[in-house]
């Protein structure tokens, strides 16, 4: 009798949880669990473009999953530290995490091109949401696609504007020595030159140099109109402190490499009138939206100028997967560059290579009463 009632109770108990399930809805019931991987900087000098990334790509996903999504979505977020070799750590992690299905990543290109063999050995999808060397694309792998322009499209209408708005007849050139100052600087001279300017100087450093005043001072005998710096955030703050110092007051000007707060606070009073290119702002209701949901999502950082890359690329590759399902990664590698996603961006389509098509404009931002400025034109 005893065994009887605990049959009873048993099949009681399994009726009521069969009860329940019925009652829940169907995708609540049959939603698998996936990753998403992420890989940025969000930590060191860079760290606020990487965590503005980082809680774009966040947003999107708990966006998703408050939605219904076929699959719950977890995210994992991870450090590259802006340095290559943490970066590849941080990929091989996830390629080596079966539920993690595909990954967006990285702000700085060196980083970036050297993960990128891991995402192809493996076969994972992963966008890159920052990083702006042509080298990237051009290698055409097919896991790889890119939201962000190449920094040939913000070098040669940079290069054009200062040598007609900004007057400037010669430019000389600081860059680091990394793929993406190599690729700063080559772009730069050839659309600078074109435009008919003169580079009257070009030196470049290693990166993490910490002091440009030798190069600097011998720069004033060139009476440069401008410098152009091809680096990123610490290296330009150091160096624009320097040009001050050393009495070389012209502009520095560069693309959004260091368009940062971050830059403000390492040059200090001396960033004042720093230039960048920055691809322009194109506002509409989506884009208005995901700032309206971010500032209600209360992340403890504010949104960065990679904020919206970072967001779309997340709903590009969580639309690939709805569609493709998760079993076949190169089927979902081909999705990715077969869509056409209206997002915060505009329409994103890709061409052969993985690049965006999305046409660039860009708009000069101005440091001025210690804060990024729109130029006026």
């Amino acid at each position: 009798m005893k065994n009887l009632n605990i049959r009873r109770r048993t099949i009681l108990a399994g009726l009521m949880v069969s009860a329940a399930m019925a009652a829940m809805p169907a995708a609540a019931q049959d939603r698998a669990s996936i990753k998403l991987g992420f890989i940025g900087p969000v930590s060191g000098g860079n760290a606020q473009q990487g965590l503005g990334a980082r809680n774009g790509f966040l947003l999107a996903i708990e966006q998703a999953n408050a939605a219904g999504y076929p699959y719950k979505i977890e995210p994992v977020a991870l450090d590259d530290a802006s340095d290559p070799q943490t970066g590849v750590s941080a990929a091989m992690k996830l390629v080596n995490d079966p539920q993690v299905v595909a990954a967006i990543g990285h702000w700085n290109s060196p980083v970036a091109l050297a993960t990128m063999p891991v995402f192809n050995r493996f076969q994972m999808p992963m966008i890159v949401w920052g990083a702006i060397s042509p080298k990237i694309t051009e290698q055409n792998l097919p896991e790889i696609t890119r939201v962000t322009p190449t920094l040939v499209t913000e070098n040669k209408p940079l290069a054009e504007w200062a040598a007609t708005a900004l007057g400037a007849k010669k430019i000389a050139i600081i860059a680091d020595t990394s793929d993406y100052g190599t690729a700063n600087t080559e772009a730069f001279e050839k659309f600078f030159t074109d435009a008919g300017g003169q580079i009257v100087g070009k030196d470049l450093f290693p990166v993490g140099t910490v002091d440009f005043r030798t190069t600097l001072t011998k720069l004033r005998e060139t009476a440069p109109d401008a410098i152009y710096f091809g680096g990123v955030i610490a290296e330009a703050g150091i160096l624009r402190k320097q040009m001050v110092e050393v009495g070389l007051k012209v502009p520095m000007i560069g693309i959004s490499g260091f368009y940062d707060p971050e830059f403000i606070t390492l040059a200090g009073e001396a960033a004042e009138g720093t230039m960048v290119s920055y691809p322009a702002a194109q506002s509409n209701p989506k884009l208005e939206k995901m700032y309206a949901d971010y500032k209600a999502r209360g992340f403890a950082e504010d949104t960065s100028p990679y904020t919206k890359y970072a967001y779309d690329a997340t709903n590009i590759l969580l639309t690939a997967i709805k569609e493709t399902g998760i079993d076949d990664k190169q089927a979902l590698a081909k999705a990715i560059r077969a869509i056409k996603y209206d997002g915060v961006l505009g329409e994103t389509t890709f061409d052969t290579n993985g690049q965006t098509q999305i046409p660039i404009a860009i708009e000069i931002k101005e440091v001025h009463n210690g804060a990024w400025e729109t130029r006026p034109e």
